[in-house]
């Protein structure tokens, strides 16, 4: 595969979906083939497993193609996985998931015991889902087993839900549970 391949599979990635292209001869297909997957993977837009199934035969070069240009208009303002490098392993957002699902089912007890204290406690329940929320997303982009897809989606979702200012800085996430809250409920 030479320079002007991986120039050219970036010129064709990068055309819109639904742009009509000339099928590679089979002569060029495996070196075309070889640029489209390495560009693909190089920018975050294909898993390398997934090289099996995407661009695999000659004759489903269009389709693939606008399937691969989707994803790049898709990803354009995802996260790449650099940015997981920063936060908490997977190991660490599993327990703390553990200890968020757990603290919602004492929440939930105790909703049903303590009637008067009802709002209060549901809304200490919602803000412990929010919570729940942002560290899935961490478990999900810190996943190896998912598709690089995946990941970069787990990243969106995560900068989605603590705002693009806290997901560049280089703060610790949040707590798992709305542990500000003790105070109010003992």
């Amino acid at each position: 595969m030479s320079a002007s391949d991986l120039v050219f599979a970036a010129l064709l990635l990068s055309a819109p979906v639904g742009t009509p292209e000339q099928l590679p001869t089979p002569d060029r297909w495996p070196a075309m083939q070889a640029a489209l997957h390495q560009t693909a993977i190089d920018w975050e837009i294909l898993d390398r497993r997934e090289t099996r199934f995407v661009l695999a035969r000659l004759e489903d070069f269009q389709e693939d193609l606008d399937f691969l240009r989707k994803r790049r208009a898709e990803f354009a303002e995802a996260p790449h996985l650099t940015d997981s490098d920063r936060l908490p392993d997977r190991r660490l957002a599993n327990d703390s998931i553990r200890f968020n699902r757990a603290y919602r089912k004492n929440l939930e007890t105790r909703l049903a015991w303590e009637a008067d204290r009802a709002p209060l406690i549901q809304e200490v329940i919602n803000e412990n889902e929010r919570l729940y929320r942002i560290w899935d997303a961490i478990r999900d982009a810190k996943c190896d087993l998912h598709y690089v897809t995946t990941r970069r989606l787990a990243l969106r979702k995560l900068r989605d839900l603590v705002g693009p200012d806290a997901f560049a800085s280089v703060e610790p996430p949040p707590p798992c549970v709305p542990d500000w809250r003790f105070a109010q409920l003992p």
